[in-house]
This record gives C-alpha cells, structure tokens and sequence, in this order.
C-alpha cells in the first residue's frame, strides 16, 4: 500500500477514533501490526487549539512510523489554515474527515454532513490539497442515508481533487453504527477510480478481513471499534492474510503486560487526574470478555489513583493467570 511517497509495511490501518486513538494507543496498535495509524480527529478552527484536549491530540513526541492527522471541519480556508498548521508540527500525512456521523460535529455541516453539498466538498479537498506538500486522504461513508449513497460521485471528485487514497466506512451518515455495514458501495468505488481504497466498517476478525478485501477488490481495511482494547486484531489479521492460518489468542500474560503498557501511558500522557479517568474506558474494553459480570469494572472505575489503577490490574491479571493454571491442571 502506497500512500505518496509513503509505502506503508501493510495493508492494515487503524481508524481515527475521538477519544480512542491518542499516542499511546498509536504507538501499541503499530507495535502490534498495523501498517498506519491515524490521529483523532482536531479541529479546524484554531481557537481550539490551546485546550488541552486538542494539546494532547497533537502530541506527537516520541511517535514511530508514518505521522497520518486527521482534520475536521466545513470551511475551506480554515481547512487549509489547519492542514499548515498539522504539517508544522510534524504531520506526514492530512487526512479529512467527512465520515463523522455524531450530531454535534454534523449540525456544524463537518463530519458525514458534507456528503450532502458535493460542491462544497470539492472545494475543501482543493483547497487542503493546494495548501500542503504532503499527501491528503479522506475517509467518507456511502452517503447521508440509504436513499442517497453517492459515495462514488464523491470519490470522483475526491480523485480530481488530489486526494492519494481514500477510506469509505460501509454505513451511510443515518446509520450511524447500527446494523450492518454493506460493502456493495465500496466495491463500486473501487471500481469507479483509480486512486487506492481503503475499506472500513464491521470487519471484526480475520475471516470477515479476507471477505472485504476480496469482495471489494480494495487495497488495504480500515480496523476501528473492533480495536478497542484488542490492538492484537492487527497482528492477528496480518498473519491470517499472508499464511491463511489463525493465529493463537494473546497469553493472560501478553494481555497483562500491553494492558499495564497501555494505561501507564495513558497517566503519562494526560496526567494523573485525566489520566486515571481516561483510562477506565479502556480497561474496560480489555476486560470485557474476562469480566462478564462486570465486578471487576465497578470496583477498577472506583480507583482515584494511578497506583491504584496498576496495582489493581496486576492482581486481577495474576487472579486471571492462576484460575488459567488450575483449570488447566484439572
């Protein structure tokens, strides 16, 4: 997979995730095989970007690999405004979000809401591509509601424009992430450009992975939600696509060891106070097959502390390993 002047060390790509994909969980999803990671979308209007959640979004220090950020927004000066600003502080690669469905970004006319004004959407990937020297990708869904999926005249325009790839969620903006996503509008995208196509939506695991790719004929998936506190799925895919094999579930003590990883991170990254908090949702998602009466989560989201936090993982872990051993015993 080709992105400009970037080839990227596989076909697999982490989605950008508000609230999910910040630095730490970059950097372990790329450790554990994605081919590129993208930022969490930043705005595009720069009053926003002294806070400290836009600060710590555009933290970038220390980061391996290919830089890819996402911006957000539905005004094409500002748009470029900010595809200047991310290449300053060191982004490689400008990808645009016109796949959002949340209501608040929409009623703003950003995210998904642009699939419905075509002209405008032209005029912000001209002006984004004309304002930087680095590629420009744009992820988009098939369109604002089932009765209007112009994902393809979009991508047209997006080609045209100068975007070097792009990534199409199976759902349109109405769905939000209900049912299932089709792959039937990605497939027809594929077909109608030139540029590469990079799948997204559903794809949970390494047998639904090969049927998108095959289906679509699209160069490379787009892994989200089903990353969440799983960043193995890369590995486990990556694997599954090149020997055709299923690759054996992470040891108790691999899980241990990226989960305790991860969450120190998070503290390091925000702070303690945001830090302990942020980090709840996550380990949540690590847990949730473990944990399927929840004790452990009500007791973990009660910790104030960021010892707490750890030392409380390393028990449960070590609970976890020995019940593993007994079972295995008996």
């Amino acid at each position: 997979m080709q992105i400009g002047p970037y080839k990227l060390a596989n076909n697999l790509i982490l989605a950008p995730m508000a609230g999910v994909t910040d630095r730490p969980f970059r950097e372990l999803c790329r450790r554990m095989g994605a081919g590129l990671v993208v930022s969490e979308m930043l705005s595009s209007n720069p009053r926003v970007w002294k806070t400290a959640k836009s600060m710590a979004r555009m933290n970038h220090d220390g980061e391996s690999g290919v830089r890819s950020v996402q911006i957000a927004g539905s005004e094409p000066e500002l748009m470029a405004h900010a595809a200047r600003f991310n290449v300053e502080q060191g982004a490689q690669i400008i990808d645009i979000n016109m796949g959002c469905p949340a209501k608040k970004v929409n009623k703003k006319l950003a995210g998904s809401a642009l699939l419905k004004e075509p002209t405008l959407v032209e005029s912000i990937l001209t002006e984004v591509v004309n304002a930087v020297d680095v590629p420009v990708t744009l992820k988009i869904r098939t369109g604002w509601d089932e009765d209007n999926r112009n994902g393809v005249e979009i991508a047209k325009i997006a080609e045209a424009a100068g975007i070097q790839a792009l990534a199409v969620h199976g759902r349109t903006r109405t769905c939000m992430f209900k049912g299932h996503a089709e792959y039937d509008t990605i497939r027809q995208i594929k077909q109608a450009i030139s540029i590469p196509v990079v799948a997204n939506g559903d794809i949970c695991n390494e047998i639904q992975a090969k049927h998108v790719l095959d289906y679509t004929g699209a160069d490379a998936l787009m892994i989200g939600r089903a990353a969440q506190g799983n960043p193995w799925i890369f590995k486990q895919i990556h694997h599954y696509l090149t020997t055709g094999t299923i690759l054996d579930k992470p040891s108790i003590q691999e899980q241990a060891s990226v989960l305790l990883e991860h969450v120190r991170g998070v503290h390091d990254l925000y702070g303690e106070y945001s830090g302990v908090r942020i980090a709840r949702k996550h380990v949540g998602w690590y847990v949730s097959q473990q944990d399927e009466g929840k004790s452990f989560r009500r007791r973990f989201n009660g910790l104030e502390d960021a010892k707490s936090q750890l030392d409380s993982l390393t028990e449960y872990f070590s609970s976890l390993q020995s019940s593993q051993s007994l079972s295995s015993v008996a």
